[in-house]
């Protein structure tokens, strides 16, 4: 078959994508940016705030015979849309299919939004599945809870993070999840493009057993060998505090999983029957425990979950250390900077641009690691602005190698430090 596919680079898109090639489908993968080439798979990069209507999906539907909606956002932000990404894009992708003659849709929603509905996220959600559920198509909404898997993201990438801590935050106003596994999701998937399959039908994909939040961290612990964790109560302004820090790194381009979505959506769980589920697709869930226990961890998984959580704290340091090393420059620390400029020999106004000019360049560079789009080539000008740092000090003024508090001798670890942010810096 061809199948279109939106959200081909996420979670679950790119796994059902994989999937796909392996038995031998044409697939048109739909994503804001392109993915890696492979055999029969075509990129088209569309993002779904462009989209105005049916027509700019049609011209991408031409020989598809079933298309696959794995778009999601979890909040709004400068980058992100919620009634795009859930309902305005999906609504124009599943009217251009009526129009187009497609076979088949498969719908991904997210589980218990037909009884709840309490943020964006969840309600815009509902808005798409409802614009499908109007058509004539032979449809399929897939509503799971929240999807673990051997590759991680998003939330799924937090209960790693987490259980990397030696003392781990108690949430005690979360709901229960039934974690469902990225495998099972993908072989619902395979069941329902065959053209036989029932259509027109809504499901939950949930797991076997319902858990608490700690719960699913306390299995990751165990997995990666890790003895249990102490659990202390973090105060509710704490946790606030956290999920606003959450929202403003979301407008800087950042998609964190600990936002005030999260916060409103770990509160209503994530719980279903599996039960319609297995009779329909003879698919039976693997619980937690068991698929792990299947897939023996790692020191690369080690490593993830050890750096997960650092990587904002890296990240917020680098940006704070640049842009206030360029405010002092430019306050208190003038004096000093042109002294020094002075020292090695450069005098008057060269001294003083000199000085605005670093202390200027410190602060664009702080600026641009703090926003995810220019994240990477300010990190790689942090690098190199650390080295020419490093050269001038040495010809200007070489005393300072031999400084008590070392102002040379930092300048490597802090671009070493820069090396490892840019080493992690991809999200998936």
């Amino acid at each position: 078959m061809r199948v279109l596919l939106t959200g081909a680079t996420g979670l679950i898109g790119s796994a059902i994508a994989a999937r796909l090639l392996r038995d031998g489908h044409d697939v048109v993968a739909v994503a804001r940016r392109k993915g890696l080439p492979r055999p029969g798979l075509r990129w088209v990069v569309l993002d779904m705030r462009d989209l105005s209507g049916p027509g700019d999906w049609v011209p991408h539907l031409d020989g598809v015979d079933a298309a696959i909606n794995c778009a999601g956002v979890l909040q709004d932000s400068v980058s992100d849309s919620t009634t795009a990404a859930h309902a305005q894009g999906p609504a124009a992708l599943f009217a251009a299919c009526d129009e187009s003659g497609v076979l088949r849709v498969i719908h991904f929603s997210a589980i218990g939004i037909d009884r709840e509905t309490p943020s964006e996220f969840s309600r815009t959600k509902a808005q798409g599945d409802q614009a499908l559920m109007a058509t004539g198509l032979d449809w399929v909404i897939l509503r799971p809870s929240v999807v673990v898997g051997r590759a991680a993201y998003g939330g799924s990438a937090l209960f790693r993070g987490l259980a990397a801590l030696p003392i781990v935050p108690r949430v005690d106003d979360a709901g229960k999840l039934q974690v469902v596994q990225l495998d099972d999701v993908v072989e619902t998937v395979v069941y329902f493009l065959q053209l036989d399959a029932p259509a027109r039908v809504a499901l939950d994909l949930a797991g076997r057993e319902p858990l608490d939040f700690n719960e699913v961290v306390a299995v990751y612990r165990r997995w990666f060998g890790w003895g249990p964790a102490r659990q202390v109560q973090v105060p509710r302004w704490f946790m606030d505090i956290m999920y606003s820090l959450g929202d403003a790194a979301g407008w800087l381009g950042w998609r964190p999983p600990v936002r005030t979505t999260a916060q409103k959506e770990i509160v209503r769980g994530a719980v279903g029957d599996p039960g319609p589920w297995t009779d329909m697709t003879g698919i039976v869930p693997h619980s937690l425990e068991q698929s792990l226990a299947a897939n023996p961890v790692s020191v690369q998984d080690r490593w993830f979950a050890k750096l997960y959580l650092l990587k904002p704290v890296l990240i917020a340091v680098l940006s704070l250390f640049w842009i206030v090393t360029g405010l002092i420059s430019l306050g208190p620390g003038w004096d000093i900077g042109v002294a020094l400029m002075r020292e090695g020999g450069v005098t008057g106004l060269a001294a003083t641009g000199a000085v605005a000019a670093g202390a200027l360049a410190d602060v664009c560079i702080g600026t641009g690691i703090a926003f995810r789009r220019t994240a990477r080539p300010a990190l790689y000008a942090a690098f190199v602005l650390s080295l020419v740092y490093a050269v001038l000090g040495t010809i200007l003024v070489p005393r300072l190698w031999i400084e008590p508090l070392g102002p040379m001798l930092k300048i490597w670890p802090i671009a070493a430090l820069h090396l490892a942010a840019l080493a992690i810096l991809e999200d998936r």
